[in-house]
């Protein structure tokens, strides 16, 4: 058995620009499941993007609640529903995800409705089944384990890395700042899925953005810099790094020549520099 990661959306932030990539999503294929990780404006046209029929979707994980990583799970499931999806889909996230969940429904209620009555649909709430995880264990099955660990995002504090372990074992880092537990929580994954920043690149980015010194404070206490994601991925001895979530993800000033020489200094493993689009495949040991 193997599996494959493939990158929907490699961007941190909400904002997008045109031509430039869509906000953080993920798509992870193994132990036979099609598991999506985050939501990000974009998810439901990149799923589609691979191939995927909707109505095959079943599991969902969010990280935290960022809109970066959840504005539209609401949309992707809604969608799927449309599609003509009569299985169930769960969904798992950390603490305000139901609440998320409820507003959503909150909000489509006229169409929810509608649909059941004129399309003859099943009603989306008998379909979906939200989750609330902590620290911990997640998911275990007979063939895949899920692992959480409470990461430092502040002033978030429901933010999660996520362990997923089949034959093969990949680590999403989720958004935090240089997290050292992640080390052991990392070890030895054959994939670690990382977000990282460019420190470089960050007066540009507030300026196009807004939100002046509190925006950057924000970024540099909240976030990992591409130098000290090499140096826990060596720490952990992972077998490939991915890059993800990059800031900045869309400014042309910065290309992969900068990812790798911040990187290479402290890392000379396999390593992966998240585009939308990109597939991974993840060969079993």
């Amino acid at each position: 058995m193997s599996a494959t990661l493939t990158i929907l959306g490699s961007k941190g932030g909400p904002a997008i620009r045109p031509g430039g990539p869509m906000p953080t999503a993920s798509l992870l294929d193994i132990a036979g499941r099609r598991i999506v990780v985050d939501c990000g404006l974009g998810v439901t046209r990149s799923l589609v993007a691979t191939g995927m029929n909707l109505k095959t979707l079943d599991t969902i994980f969010i990280t935290h609640l960022h809109s970066d990583h959840v504005l539209e799970l609401g949309a992707l499931i809604h969608t799927a529903w449309t599609t003509g999806i009569t299985t169930p889909i769960h969904v798992y996230g950390p603490p305000g995800i139901a609440a998320y969940w409820q507003g959503f429904l909150a909000a489509m209620t006229f169409d929810c409705g509608i649909r059941v009555i004129d399309e003859g649909r099943i009603p989306i709430t008998e379909l979906v089944h939200i989750h609330t995880y902590g620290e911990g264990v997640v998911l275990h099955t007979e063939t895949l384990h899920v692992d959480a660990l409470r990461v430092a995002h502040p002033p978030v504090h429901d933010c999660f890395a996520l362990r997923f372990r089949a034959d093969v074992q990949v680590t999403f880092s989720a958004d935090t700042c240089y997290f050292p537990p992640l080390i052991d929580f990392a070890r030895h994954s054959d994939v670690l899925v990382h977000e990282a920043m460019l420190p470089a690149g960050l007066d540009a980015l507030v300026a196009k953005t807004g939100g002046g010194d509190k925006l950057r404070q924000h970024l540099l206490a909240s976030h990992t810099t591409a130098a000290q994601v090499a140096s826990l991925a060596t720490a952990a001895a992972v077998k490939h790094l991915v890059l993800h979530h990059l800031i900045p993800a869309d400014d042309p000033q910065f290309t992969s020549v900068d990812w790798q020489a911040a990187v290479r200094p402290s890392w000379d493993g396999s390593l992966s520099i998240a585009h939308d689009g990109l597939v991974i495949p993840i060969v079993a040991p």
